[in-house]
Formats: structure tokens, C-alpha cells, sequence
């Protein structure tokens, strides 16, 4: 089946609705650090009210255990949404309140953290039949929490009707954007998979082996498979339980015909803080005190050749630990070769989003994706509880 859409919901005009959004913003010191994920919110939120509906957002934040915590309160995200809305939006303290059923046409009400009870991450249906009692639609615009099978994302949409149920303008475009990447990518394919661990992005590797042409590695995963390779990685972040995963992952390729990438230079330093050596190195020649921290120039010139001749690009995880500017380079190399590929480009990951940012070449990314972890369970033709929600 296909994708429900917006513009094929019966009996719109003047409905209440029911919206699922992906307002899981930073919050720090009571106010919200970050907008991005609002500010993706918009376009479904004023379709909706230009069609007379009155709508309930609702939504989850941070790691509350099912009771509340003020510490992860959606109060400030709904000042920040009423800001960027220009228009007043009602606060709910509690996701089932009575109060969240006011029905007055252009109204937008934000309940509170979903998360506060139990049921949500429970799938419960009890719970998501006490949530959605008092709407006629569903919309979920929420990708980044495609991929869990919590109630307000399953349950709760699986109590509507075809024709009562819809993605939002995100979700649509999110699910077209990976969905050219997993059916019907244009060679030459080119993956840059990054980060720190190999264990999170084992079955993300294996799904692109088999779609790629190319493969590109760093970050601290990297290690890993240096240490599959016998190579000496130093005092470097690595996961010995996964070296064996690592071998097969680089068998599997080889097999394949893939070409599998791992820097051939990196730059190592003697602390992560405050170093008192840094030096560029061959990747066999990583000296017993000191670390990797970054992707070397000659990778980096490697990667952006290779890049620079790719039709579709899919990039997640950064090349080294990015959140230090002497370590960003190979990060920000990656980013701006990705801008100046004339391939169809996709980046999914907070890093990967915050380096296309911070290099300045957000705007001319074919899609930046929302979600991280739903990209990545996506890319490995996983199941989508929020998808096959919407579609059943």
C-alpha cells in the first residue's frame, strides 16, 4: 500500500485532529536550544489550520520513565511553537486532561510529554484509545519516532480508518527522500557511515553492501575494523567484542564487490582535551600513547574524490569527534564534498546535520533527514511501526 496523505483525508475541513510530532527539542536551562525540529513542524500544522481544524500536538521529550519529570516538561517547546506560529497555542499539563478536547475552530493545543505515562512506550492500547477518544483524524509528522512502536506512533493510529489517517508534509517527504535511497538509488552509490560504534550500525552496514558501490568509513568505528585488519589503533576507542562482526561485515563486501573504505591516514593526538601532541599518521603507523580523533587530509581528499563522482550519496555519523574544532576537519570535509556532488545527496544523524550546518550547506542538501535512528532502520528495510501503522 502507499502512503497516506494529507490531501487524501475525508471530512477535513472543521475536524479535530489529533497530530503526532517530533518535538523531542534540547531544552537547556527552561528554554529550548533548538528549533529545528519545530520548525519542521510548521508546514503540516498550518495546512491544518487553514482547514479549520482544531488540533491537539502531541509528542514525546528526552527519557521521562512514565510518570512526570518537570525536568522534561513540553512546556517550553509550546512557547517556542506559539513564537514561531504567530499564533497562540494552549498548553495541556497532562496528555489525557479533559481539557484537550476543545473542539474551536483554528485552535492548537500542545499536550504535555506523552512519555509521562506508562502506556506510551508500552504500545498500550487502552492508553491510545484514552488518547485519541476525542479526535476524528490522525496525522503523524513525526519520523524520528517512526521506527518505535510506542501508542501515539501504532496503537493510536491503527484506530483509525483509511480516509481518518494521514502522514504529514515531513513524514511524506522523509519516506520519499529514503525511499529512493532503498529501491531505486542511481549508481555509482556512495554511503559515508561514521560515529563511534559498530554494534549500532551493524545491520545499517550489511543493508548497503548490498546497494552500494562504494563505502566510506570513520569515526571511532573505524578502529574497529583496523583491528580486524591487525592494524595497531593505540589508546583509540574501540569495540573488541565486535571485531569478529567487523571481518564479516568487510568479507561480506569483498564478496560483493564492494568497494569498502577505511581512512589510509588519520590524525592522532595524546588526549582527547588539551593535547600536547597531535600528528597526522598513517593508519599502520598509529602510535601505543595516542588516539585517533579524525579522518587525515589524505582520506579526506580520497572520500571528496570519491563523492565527487557519486549519483546518490546516503551519510550518517561523523568522521572523528566532531564536537572539538580541532577534530571537526574531516567532518566538515565530508559535509561540503556532499554540497558540491551534483548526486542526490541524503543526510540523516544529529551530527551529520549539525556539520551540513555548521559547513553552511544545509540549504543545498538534497534532504536532511529528521531522524537518526529511523533513517538508519529504514535503510535497512526494517519494519516501520509508524508506516505500517498509516498504511494497514
Amino acid at each position: 500500500m502507499s502512503l497516506p496523505t494529507l490531501d487524501g483525508l475525508d471530512g477535513i475541513e472543521g475536524a479535530r485532529v489529533l497530530a503526532r510530532l517530533d518535538l523531542n527539542v534540547p531544552i537547556k536551562d527552561g528554554r529550548v536550544a533548538d528549533d529545528t525540529r519545530i520548525t519542521a513542524a510548521l508546514p503540516t500544522l498550518r495546512w491544518l489550520l487553514e482547514c479549520g481544524c482544531s488540533i491537539a500536538a502531541c509528542s514525546h521529550l528526552g527519557k521521562a520513565k512514565g510518570m512526570p519529570d518537570p525536568a522534561y516538561s513540553l512546556a517550553p517547546v509550546a512557547l517556542e511553537l506559539e513564537k514561531a506560529l504567530g499564533r497562540p497555542v494552549t498548553f495541556v499539563p497532562d496528555c489525557l486532561d479533559p481539557s484537550r478536547a476543545a473542539d474551536d475552530e483554528g485552535s492548537l493545543l500542545l499536550l504535555e510529554n506523552l512519555r509521562f505515562h506508562p502506556g506510551e512506550k508500552a504500545n498500550d492500547t487502552d492508553f491510545a484509545a484514552r488518547l485519541t477518544e476525542p479526535y476524528t483524524h490522525y496525522v503523524n509528522d513525526a519520523f524520528g519516532t517512526a521506527h518505535r512502536a510506542h501508542a501515539s506512533v501504532e496503537a493510536a493510529a491503527c484506530s483509525y480508518s483509511n480516509g481518518r489517517k494521514a502522514a504529514g508534509f515531513l513524514m511524506e517527504r522523509e519516506v520519499a527522500a529514503l525511499g529512493k535511497v532503498v529501491n531505486d538509488p542511481e549508481q555509482p552509490f556512495v554511503a559515508v557511515v561514521g560515529g563511534a560504534k559498530v554494534s549500532t550500525k551493524t545491520a545499517p552496514l550489511k543493508a548497503l553492501a548490498s546497494r552500494v558501490s562504494s563505502l566510506l568509513i570513520g569515526g571511532g568505528m573505524a578502529n574497529t575494523f583496523f583491528l580486524a585488519q591487525g592494524l595497531e589503533i593505540g589508546r583509540s576507542l574501540v569495540e573488541e567484542e565486535m571485531v569478529e562482526t567487523a571481518r564479516a561485515v568487510l568479507a561480506e563486501a569483498l564478496e560483493r564487490g564492494i568497494e569498502f573504505i577505511l581512512p589510509s591516514d588519520v590524525v592522532v593526538a595524546d588526549a582527547i582535551e588539551d593535547p600536547q601532541r597531535v600528528e597526522v599518521v598513517a593508519n599502520n603507523g598509529i602510535p601505543a600513547d595516542m588516539m585517533v580523533v579524525d579522518i587525515g587530509p589524505e582520506a579526506r581528499a580520497r572520500y571528496r574524490e570519491i563523492l565527487g563522482s557519486a549519483r546518490t550519496i546516503f551519510w550518517n555519523g561523523p568522521m572523528g569527534v566532531f564536537e572539538i574544532a580541532d577534530y571537526a576537519a574531516g567532518t566538515l570535509a565530508v559535509a561540503e564534498a556532499l554540497a558540491a556532488s551534483p548526486g542526490f545527496s541524503v543526510v540523516g544523524g544529529g551530527e551529520s546535520v549539525m556539520a551540513v550546518r555548521q559547513a553552511g550547506v544545509i540549504d543545498v542538501i538534497d534532504h536532511v533527514s529528521t531522524g537518526g535512528g529511523a533513517s538508519l532502520q529504514f535503510i535497512t528495510g526494517e519494519g516501520m511501526p509508524a508506516i505500517a501503522a498509516l498504511e494497514s
